[in-house]
C-alpha cells in the first residue's frame, strides 16, 4: 500500500500501528476483505462542514460510542481506503462528502480491538482515516440500523466527547488541517 508509506505518524502509538499495518498489508492474503477474521482494513473519515467549524460524530449503535464515520471495506473500492471512507461518510451522515483537498492524505491510521459478536470473533480494524467536507451539511441524517445519532458539534465538544486517545489525536489533526483554504 504505497499511501502507508508516505504517511508521517505524529505520535508513538501511531507509529506502532503503522508499522504493524504495513506488515498486515503485506502478509494478509485479502487485506480488505472482512472474511480476514484476524485483521482487515476500514476507512473512516471525520466530516466538517463547508466552514470547517463543526465536526459530525456519529453515536455507533454497535460500539455505544460517539465515533467518526467508516467502515469495512467494499469490493467495489478497489483497494483504496479514500473511496472506502467517502462512501462510508456519505452513507452513515446522509450528506455529499469530498475529501479535503488540502489535508495529507491518509489523515491518521490506527488499529483498534472490535469485540466479538454473534457471526464474528474478536478482531483488528487497520483504519486508515481521511478529512471530508460535507457539501450539504443542512442533510445531516442517521441510519437507525447504524447508529443512535448524528450531530454537528463545535470542534471542542467533539473532542471533549472523544473517549480514547487516538480520537481525540484524529479530531486534533482534523481541526488543524479544516482550518487551511478549503
Amino acid at each position: 500500500m504505497e499511501l502507508l508509506s508516505r504517511h508521517v505518524p505524529a505520535d508513538a502509538k501511531e507509529r506502532e500501528d503503522l508499522e504493524r499495518m504495513r506488515t498486515f498489508a503485506v502478509e494478509l492474503g485479502s487485506p480488505f476483505s472482512r472474511s480476514q477474521a484476524h485483521a482487515h482494513f476500514t476507512g473512516s473519515a471525520v466530516v466538517v462542514d463547508p466552514a470547517g467549524e463543526r465536526v459530525a460524530l456519529v453515536h455507533h449503535a454497535k460500539l455505544k460510542r460517539w465515533l467518526q464515520p467508516g467502515g469495512h471495506a467494499d469490493e467495489a473500492d478497489g483497494g483504496h481506503m479514500a473511496t472506502t471512507a467517502l462512501r462510508e461518510a456519505q452513507e452513515e451522515t446522509g450528506c455529499q462528502v469530498r475529501l479535503h483537498p488540502s489535508a495529507p492524505r491518509p489523515l491518521d491510521v490506527d488499529i483498534h480491538r472490535i469485540p466479538a459478536r454473534k457471526e464474528e470473533p474478536e478482531h483488528l480494524h487497520l483504519d486508515v482515516r481521511y478529512l471530508v467536507i460535507a457539501d450539504n451539511p443542512e442533510a445531516l441524517a442517521h441510519d437507525p440500523n447504524e447508529s443512535f445519532g448524528i450531530q454537528w458539534l463545535p470542534w471542542t465538544q467533539a473532542i471533549e466527547r472523544a473517549d480514547e486517545a487516538p480520537l481525540r489525536r484524529l479530531l486534533e489533526k482534523a481541526r488543524a488541517a479544516a482550518s487551511h483554504t478549503q
